[in-house]
Parts: C-alpha cells; sequence; structure tokens
C-alpha cells in the first residue's frame, strides 16, 4: 500500500501530510477537527502562541475521546462526545492551568 500527498490547512497554514491510499476522508475529517479545535482556542483570545494552542487543541480532542463511549456501544441517535460533565471540565482546566505554567516555565514543548 503506497502513501500519497494531501495538502491541507490548519487555522490558516498549509501542511502536507502523508496518507494511505483509502484514508483520506479519515485523514480530512480529523484535520477538519483539529482546524475547528485550534481556531476555536485562538478566537476565543487568551492564547495567541501556535504551539499552545496546538497543544490545548489535542488536549481537548484527547479527552473527549476518552469520555465517549465506544463506538460500538454508541447507537445513532446518541448524543456527540463533545458534553463534557462539569467535573470533568474542571479537571480540563485544571490541568490545562498546569501545562500552561509548565510551557511558561520551560519555554518550549519537547
Amino acid at each position: 500500500m503506497s502513501n500519497k500527498q494531501i495538502d491541507v490547512q490548519i487555522m490558516g497554514q498549509s501542511y502536507i501530510l502523508g496518507c494511505p491510499e483509502g484514508g483520506e476522508e479519515r485523514l480530512l475529517s480529523a484535520v477538519r477537527k483539529v482546524d475547528e479545535a485550534m481556531c476555536k482556542i485562538r478566537d476565543a483570545g487568551k492564547i495567541k502562541a501556535r504551539d499552545r494552542i496546538a497543544v490545548l487543541a489535542a488536549l481537548n480532542l484527547a479527552f473527549e475521546q476518552t469520555e465517549a463511549p465506544p463506538a460500538t456501544e454508541q447507537g445513532s441517535n446518541a448524543p456527540p462526545a463533545a458534553d463534557v460533565p462539569p467535573d470533568a471540565q474542571a479537571r480540563l482546566a485544571q490541568l490545562l492551568q498546569r501545562l500552561d505554567r509548565v510551557i511558561e516555565q520551560d519555554g518550549q514543548l519537547l
């Protein structure tokens, strides 16, 4: 199976991504989710640095993924995974604050 390259845009910046044949739809769906998550954080206006926006978007998406029931248990009328309970939102907010402090101290992500 060969990889093909797809040109995508995330938060206004172009990226060329490798994609296995037949995976284009899934990749483009993932790109849309990441773009939406990053733009939402950027548009909130509190964070300007692209690297921080990317980390927070990744954490939000990963958190939503861990909160969502497995696809086999979800019915077609199941509510979207984006409905995060208030106690989970508070835990996420605390985690994001800790992450911000670490990034400020370290000045880099890796």
